[in-house]
């Protein structure tokens, strides 16, 4: 099908499930509508299984496959989510818990992928269906950091206090930057590319690639707040706004920096000084409001994309199974054991059991990890550690964002 046309219906379908989440079934945008095409997928199955004669199936896998959502979202989609995300975000309240969120990106990225990839290794060998351990470690790095679009969708209506909402959406906006950074490190030891690999190396790779993307982050965002405050006209205004997502993902990818962080800190300093330094208060709302409807129109395209993507590879073999039960359990263990250190170092001790509670359970994963699993290459392993992946997945979003909001009034219920 044509480009125009993949659009139209991806844009269809999305804007009839988010209005049947919200209007119809009162959900949240992204567990709805990862619900919603799920089902859908899953119903057109039963029926074209049951009357062959008007079996889609065969049309949703040419949608899922002419979206390619590996490459759409790790090298395009994801700069304008990230983006997004930022610019609603507060830097100053961010700067404060700085030391939190740089813990939580980076040695919780470290201990989760640990936690996962070892934990999961021994489930699939107690299946009778061994999987290397490092090929459970590329598994273990695609989930552990959470999902930036989930996470800020959840945390918009949890009444959570400002330094625990800040800390969590910080970490969710930052650890994308290491978890890819090991999940290439890992792939390429998995597949044997990549051999030479030393730990003063990998701390090399991290500082370079991370550190180097804040920078261009901040520079690009330095020079289009200079543009910005020269041009008296929301709609220039806006067109600086994306290209600078857009260069500043497109110009790291290419010096081999993290693409992730750079929009992220360029996200954050146009968010900020759209406050207090734009042309006109009507040209911050219009940035504002013009970057939240972009966030929704993207999540609702990709949540439905996982949604199918999640019905198309479901298997109902008896080992299948058991890793998609396990997998959940582990991911929720992991998640517990990188936050730890943060909890016993950041927090105080009145706050420490409710507080490790609702960053345990506010670690939802989505569209990333799924992309990341999608791009493995050909091998035996491979739809065993997808099918963990999205049961991680679809258990962090059914269950953890729908239930997040009423553990956080329980725990927190002065916010």
């Amino acid at each position: 099908m044509g480009t125009f046309e993949l659009l139209s219906i991806l844009l269809t379908l999305a804007a009839l499930f988010s209005f049947a989440s919200r209007g119809l079934l009162g959900l949240p945008a992204t567990a709805g509508v990862f619900l919603l095409a799920f089902g859908f997928a899953f119903a057109t199955a039963v029926v074209g299984t049951l009357v062959p004669a008007i079996d889609i199936r065969v049309w949703e896998d040419r949608l899922v496959t002419s979206t390619h959502l590996p490459e759409a979202l790790l090298e395009g989609v994801l700069a304008f989510l990230l983006f997004a995300g930022a610019v609603e975000q507060d830097s100053g309240t961010l700067w404060r818990r700085r030391w939190s969120v740089a813990l939580l990106a980076t040695l919780g990225v470290v201990i989760s992928t640990a936690v996962m990839g070892t934990g999961m290794w021994m489930v699939f060998d107690a299946m009778g269906q061994p999987v290397p351990l490092l090929w459970c470690l590329v598994l273990g790095a695609a989930l552990a950091p959470t999902d930036p679009v989930a996470v800020l969708a959840v945390l918009r209506k949890a009444p959570l206090p400002e330094g625990l909402r800040t800390a969590i959406a910080g970490e969710s906006l930052f650890n994308d930057g290491m978890g890819v950074v090991l999940f290439v490190l890992l792939l390429g030891l998995a597949t044997g590319t990549d051999t030479d690999v030393t730990v003063l190396g990998v701390a090399w790779d991290i500082v370079r690639e991370a550190g180097g993307g804040g920078l261009l982050g901040l520079a690009t965002g330095s020079l289009a707040f200079w543009a910005k405050s020269r041009a008296d006209d929301p709609a220039v205004e806006l067109a600086i706004s994306l290209a600078l997502a857009a260069a500043t993902y497109s110009l790291a990818q290419r010096l081999g920096l993290s693409g992730p962080i750079a929009v992220v800190m360029a996200g954050l300093l146009i968010g900020n000084t759209a406050k207090h330094h734009v042309s006109s208060e009507r040209s911050g709302f219009i940035l504002k409001a013009f970057w939240s409807m972009v966030d929704a129109i993207l999540n609702a395209v990709l949540f439905m994309l996982v949604g199918l993507e999640a019905a198309v590879v479901l298997s109902w073999q008896a080992t299948v199974m058991a890793a998609a039960v396990m997998a959940p359990l582990l991911a929720l263990v992991a998640r517990l054991a990188s936050i730890l250190p943060v909890v016993a170092v950041h927090l105080r001790s009145q706050r420490k059991v409710a507080a490790t509670a609702v960053l345990t359970w506010g670690g939802v994963r989505g569209g990333i990890a799924v992309a990341l699993v999608l791009s493995l290459p050909d091998n035996p392993h491979r739809d065993l550690l997808l099918v963990a992946c999205y049961a991680v997945v679809a258990f962090t979003i059914i269950v953890q964002s729908l239930t997040l909001g009423r553990l956080a009034r329980r725990l927190f219920p002065d916010g």
